[in-house]
C-alpha cells in the first residue's frame, strides 16, 4: 500500500495534519474513531468521501510513522 497515494499534508488545510487527500479528515481523528470502537463500515457510512483504500492507508500512515519514531518508555510514579 502506497499511503502517499492518500495521505498528504499542506499547510493550508487543518494546520498541516496529515489529512485524506480531498478530505479534512485528519489521520488522527479517523484513528480515533477505530479506537473507540468504529468499525470501517460505520466509518465509510459516516464519511462516504473515504474508499476502503483510504482507510488502509491512513493505516499504513500510521505504521510507517511508528517505525520512524523512537520511543522511549517512560517509567509510572507511585501514587
Amino acid at each position: 500500500m502506497n499511503w502517499r497515494e492518500y495521505v498528504h499534508s499542506d499547510p493550508a488545510v487543518l494546520t498541516g495534519k496529515p489529512v485524506v487527500r480531498g478530505t479534512r479528515l485528519g489521520v488522527d481523528f479517523l484513528l480515533e474513531l477505530f479506537a473507540a470502537g468504529w468499525t470501517s463500515d460505520e466509518v465509510l457510512a459516516s464519511y462516504p468521501q473515504l474508499t476502503s483504500d483510504a482507510i488502509r492507508a491512513v493505516f499504513a500512515f500510521a505504521a510507517e510513522s511508528m517505525r520512524e519514531e523512537s520511543f522511549y518508555a517512560v517509567p509510572l510514579g507511585a501514587r
